[in-house]
């Protein structure tokens, strides 16, 4: 791990991309490639929230957005915005590793953290975990889904117990369930089987790992679990969390299962029944930490390109400017997690966005530029603004996001993440189309892409929002060195230090990513249409709910997904 003072990796920020007339006004994939070697450079030690990384990000990314022409676009306080939203959350971090014993058929065994175990520090609002004896039930999936005619409880009572539960949903491997197949829905998510798990009552959750229905690595477990953890500041907090979250090996728990006589094996079969009950295990867990907590307030960084018509009327870039911070050390010892790709090449592109727009004629409609701040920490910065937008949700045409960008060059086609249809789709496809490149469906859908970004948050509420995502038809190496390139990254650099910055990437592919994005900003930002989801979305509601805020725009231009003019 490198060692950068303070002063050093500010003016490595500076000075790293001068602001040049030459070159304002079209996307240049040397000024994308020198953002993301600065902002993924150890200068910033990971971009973690709360740390010295957080003040040199939010100091650059202010500076870089007021260098591009934009205006202050964050909190407003007599009468003047700042360049940030404060974000309060709640930062809980263990004082030393937690000790963890587990009782296996009455004989007890140490589980060293972030091994066979990753337990997350406590965000229930608890300073202390102190666990005796809790025995574990498994539950199969987890999931409570009436209007799917699913539930894994029936009639458990969970008080003062551990759930163990399978990732992902019931029908990712062929069972009975109706929750899309691969594609995996919101109950599939980790944080999902967290909130479930505090609704039933339970003492803790631990999610068994496997690599293809969690879509990542035991790696990535570990190093996005065992640091510290954030949330943000609600009013019952126990509400949403247990006690104990955390992760487990798949192989601790099939040795779970054989203590109980039976095995990993028929457990998930049985677990892909709609019979499922739940099955006491013959296994007790101990887990004793001391963690450190307290209301810390990070920032997601705003700017603002006022309208020349309707400045109340907005259209969002977004990418989060969050990474992991310095955490436990990979093989070589590195400890830093700099996140060059994740998301340093969302923010270059979010940056170089706002210098185009700025430097173009001015749209009708303002448009904002946000870098969110804890997305690694669950969404946590666009959640906020979720629920105290700077501008109105309402009046909010769309929501671009991008979150992990190509840097293999140009492709043929381009993607989003998950399997949604709305009308800021129905755009990005049609001006797909006049470049030559064809729109692919989500080709991972079963790794819930959709809610692991931004977007999610913010389509909660109703407003159209896509993330992005590069294209796998590489004009230099197809779709083979595309499909490489993608499982190398998971299996090696994702949520680990080794997402550092190589001089062999090829930016010219964003750059044509980040034009199409640009073209999709302005017929919104220039429109007066109000983009819908589709019929049977379930954020349509939230989106409908809001029309009257649009009255005086005809209520023929809030077109379903499909419909010109």
């Amino acid at each position: 791990m490198k060692t950068v003072s303070l002063f050093a990796a500010t003016a490595l920020a500076i000075v790293a991309i001068p602001v040049s007339a030459a070159d304002t006004g079209s996307f240049s994939p040397q000024r994308l490639s020198q953002h993301v070697q600065t902002l993924g450079s150890d200068a910033f030690q990971g971009r973690a929230p709360a740390t010295e990384g957080e003040t040199l990000t939010v100091d650059y990314l202010s500076k870089q957005f007021a260098g591009a022409g934009l205006q202050p676009g964050g909190d407003l306080t007599n009468g003047k915005r700042a360049w940030t939203q404060a974000v309060p959350l709640l930062k809980s971090e263990f004082a030393s590793a937690p000790h963890v014993s587990l009782n296996l058929a009455g004989t007890a065994t140490a589980l060293t953290q972030g091994e066979q175990i990753a337990v997350r520090a406590p965000t229930n609002g608890d300073k202390a975990l102190a666990i005796n004896g809790a025995p574990l039930v498994f539950v199969g999936y987890g999931v409570k889904a009436p209007e799917r005619n699913w539930d894994d409880f029936k009639g458990l009572d969970a008080r003062g117990k551990i759930l163990v539960m399978l990732v992902n949903d019931p029908d990712f491997e062929g069972g009975e369930g109706d929750f899309g197949g691969k594609a995996m829905t919101y109950y599939g998510r980790w944080t999902y089987k967290y909130e479930e798990g505090a609704r039933q009552g339970a003492l803790g959750v631990l999610v068994i790992h496997e690599t293809a229905p969690a879509s990542y690595g035991w790696a990535t477990v570990k190093s996005s679990n065992t640091n510290a953890m954030f949330d943000i500041v609600r009013k019952n907090p126990r509400g949403e969390h247990p006690p104990l979250e955390g992760w487990i090996q798949r192989d601790l728990a099939a040795q779970l299962f054989t203590a109980s006589g039976t095995s990993f094996e028929a457990m998930k079969e049985a677990a892909k029944r709609k019979d499922f009950k739940p099955v006491p295990l013959k296994a007790a867990v101990d887990v004793h930490g001391s963690a450190k907590t307290e209301v810390i307030t990070s920032h997601n960084v705003v700017g603002i390109l006022p309208g020349a018509a309707r400045p109340n009327e907005t259209v969002i870039y977004t990418a989060h400017w969050d990474h992991l911070g310095i955490g436990l050390p990979d093989a070589s010892g590195d400890r830093i997690y700099n996140g060059a790709i994740d998301n340093g090449t969302g923010l270059a592109q979010l940056i170089e966005q706002a210098r185009a727009f700025a430097t173009g004629p001015r749209p009708q409609r303002s448009v904002v530029f946000m870098a969110v701040t804890a997305e690694e920490k669950g969404l946590l910065g666009s959640e906020y603004y979720a629920a105290n937008p700077l501008y109105p949700a309402a009046l909010t045409a769309g929501v671009i996001n991008t979150d992990v960008l190509g840097v293999l060059g140009p492709a043929k086609d381009f993607t989003i993440r998950g399997n949604q249809k709305f009308g800021v789709l129905d755009i990005l496809v049609e001006e797909g189309a006049k470049r030559g490149r064809r729109y692919t469906p989500d080709p991972r859908p079963e790794t819930g892409g959709f809610f692991r970004s931004d977007h999610f948050t913010l389509a909660k509420v109703g407003i159209p929002a896509m993330s992005f995502g590069p294209g796998q038809d590489l004009v230099n190496g197809g779709v083979a060195r595309a499909k490489a390139w993608s499982e190398n990254y998971t299996a090696k650099m994702y949520h680990q230090p080794a997402d550092e910055y190589s001089p062999d990437w090829d930016f010219t592919g964003m750059a044509e990513d980040a034009e199409l994005l640009h073209a999709v900003g302005l017929r919104l930002a220039n429109g007066s249409d109000w983009p819908n989801w589709s019929a049977d979305s379930e954020f349509r509601a939230a989106r409908d709910r809001s029309a009257s805020e649009r009255s005086s725009v005809p209520a023929a231009s809030e077109k379903k997904p499909g419909e010109r003019g």
